[in-house]
């Protein structure tokens, strides 16, 4: 990808994502499209302990470090730290990834079941799958946004679903680096655009349709190399109207930036 610009509309792992693309020679161009707000109500939190204490729940999913470091922040402000770890060990634990991972073993949590690779809803419905939930409650840690596909699975078999939202994402306060983005797709001045979560595609389409150029963004999207993290935002991305042209496997972005490096070549 040498001297191709590179749009990145990663936030969190942006800084990370650019030095990737620039130890290869692509130069990058960044318009973060999200922020990371904080969403946990700590009487939501305390009730859910109270509740649990007295409705037993069969297993609670953690689905990413960011939130499980957030939702142990909220019971170590209200005092139920130890509380809650004794009603997780009485809970089959189940973690998404490394991340969340790291978060448990610092708080001296078993881990039942852990989604092997790529982390996706696929490999976590298939670690939980001989557990029994008819009937059963079921604790999962939301991030960003609710994870429909999860949640419709555990009710599929029977489960009561609880959802801890600990962190929501929203657009950027500052949304010109998404504007000039915009801007230079129109231009035809971007070689390829990487999407890392199907949130930056609806932000993307949502600073679009303020200045009426929704359709003018599609079209340059479709001339331009669009470079897909996984099946969820390559989703968004179809619902959009937006052909992929990359989707690397596994859905990381190491393995996203050496396919996309290969392909520009």
């Amino acid at each position: 990808m040498k001297g191709k610009i590179i749009a990145l509309l990663e936030s969190r792992l942006g800084d990370q994502l650019a030095e990737l693309v620039a130890k290869r020679g692509g130069i990058p161009f960044r318009a973060p499209a999200l922020s990371e707000l904080p969403d946990v109500d700590p009487g939501a939190i305390r009730r859910l302990i109270d509740d649990w204490s007295v409705r037993p729940v069969k297993a609670v999913v953690f689905q990413t470090g960011v939130g499980a470091r957030a939702l142990f922040d909220t019971t170590d402000a209200l005092g139920l730290t130890q509380h809650f770890l004794q009603l997780l060990a009485g809970s089959v634990v189940v973690v998404r990834g490394p991340k969340p991972t790291g978060v448990l073993r610092g708080r001296n949590v078993r881990m039942d079941c852990s989604a092997e690779e790529p982390y996706t809803t696929t490999e976590v419905l298939k670690a939980i799958e001989g557990i029994e939930l008819v009937g059963e409650r079921v604790v999962v840690q939301r991030y960003g946004e609710t994870n429909t596909a999860l949640e419709e699975a555990l009710q599929q078999r029977g489960a009561t679903v609880i959802e801890i939202p600990t962190y929501r994402w929203a657009l950027p306060k500052d949304t010109a680096p998404i504007e000039r983005l915009i801007d230079a797709l129109d231009r035809r001045e971007i070689d390829a655009v990487v999407f890392t979560s199907a949130s930056q595609v609806y932000n993307l389409f949502s600073v679009s349709r303020r200045s009426g150029r929704t359709e003018s963004l599609r079209n340059a999207l479709n001339v331009t190399f669009v470079a897909s993290i996984g099946p969820v935002c390559s989703s968004a991305l179809a619902s959009v109207g937006v052909h992929v042209n990359l989707e690397p496997r596994p859905p990381k972005l190491g393995p996203l930036v050496a396919a996309l490096d290969k392909a520009l070549a």
